[in-house]
Formats: C-alpha cells, structure tokens, sequence
C-alpha cells in the first residue's frame, strides 16, 4: 500500500484485519506479574519476528491513515510498527523516545501508566512538524496515558494526529477513553 493507495472495500478491510488478527492471538506471549505485580504483560515479540505475522499488522495498521504526512511510533516497539508502516506508506518515521534518550531541546510530556509514571520527548528542531498529518502507533493501549502524551507532544508541535493505532487494545482498563478526537483503531481488543 502507498500513500497513493486507492479506496478499498470493507470486505477488503475486514479480510485484512482478521488475519491480523488472527496472527496476533496465535503468537503473543503473556506474562502475568510483569514488570510488577498484577500486571499481566503482552509480549509481541513473535508476532514482529514472524514474517507473515509482521507483515499483516503493518498492512492493518498502514491503512488507518493512508494520506499520513508522517509516522510515528512511541518507544520501543512503536519503532518497529513505525518503521514498517512507515516504509509501506512512503513517509517518513519519528521515533518517540523515553526520558533523557534525546539531546536538548526537546518536547516533552510526562504521564502515568499502570505501574508507575514516565515521560516521553521529540526533538524539538530539525523536524518541521507544524501542520503535518501524524499516524501515531504503538503496540499496546492499556490506560491510555502513553499515547494520550505522544498525541499531546504532536499538538504542542503544531501538527495533527490524522488516526493513532495499536495492535492491541486492553480495554477493559479504560485507555481509550483517555485519547483526543483521532480516530483510534486496535487490531486485537480485550
């Protein structure tokens, strides 16, 4: 798919997302009481390291903003997603790094997450980002408030998230409800 991609049917769509899916239930790893206590972590690694399996995520993920000026996935398995959807499209990516990875100046927000508190940055020169259209991904939406403050640094830039999308979606822990007016699409969700 390019950013040029023509108008697909919904079956095409709906065929496209089962296989993600399908692809996704078969190969993630759970971990209970990972990185804490009650924290029951999805690993990805498989689904990334299996080809076929990478490649029907980032076909999923690339069609949720077609016309995106620019990708960008939050650290660190967001790079991955970021890279390949990026690479489909035809754009460019921009890694959303954690805390302290950057040279000064950077934008940053901090926000919380299910077991504990973070932040994230992008340079804040060198990339002009004022007025471009952001597809924003990363592999999990858990409470929401690590894509909430990568769609937050986008607008302190200037730019607008065009969509955001995850591979996976625990909702019943409330994240969605925490993300801006973007449309948000999740391969998987629980």
């Amino acid at each position: 798919m390019s950013k040029h991609a023509a108008i697909e049917s919904a079956d095409v769509a709906a065929e496209r997302t089962i296989k993600a899916a399908e692809v996704v239930d078969r190969l993630t790893r759970w971990h209970d009481d990972f990185p804490t206590a009650g924290v029951r972590f999805a690993d990805l690694t498989p689904v990334f390291a299996d080809a076929e399996g990478f490649r029907a995520v980032v076909d999923c993920l690339a069609a949720c903003a077609p016309d995106a000026d620019l990708v960008a996935g939050v650290d660190a398995r967001g790079f991955l997603l970021g890279a390949g959807v990026a690479a489909s499209l035809g754009t460019g990516v921009l890694a959303i790094r954690k805390a302290g990875k950057l040279p000064p100046p950077v934008i940053s927000r901090e926000y919380s997450l299910e077991y504990g508190t973070a932040a994230l940055e992008i340079p804040a020169d060198g990339i002009e980002l004022a007025g471009r259209r952001i597809l924003l991904l990363d592999d999990v939406l858990a409470t929401g408030g690590t894509l909430a403050a990568a769609a937050e640094i986008f607008k302190q830039a200037g730019a607008e998230v065009a969509a955001a999308a995850v591979v996976l979606e625990l909702g019943f822990l409330g994240g969605r409800a925490r993300q801006g007016d973007y449309p948000l699409t999740s391969i998987v969700q629980l």
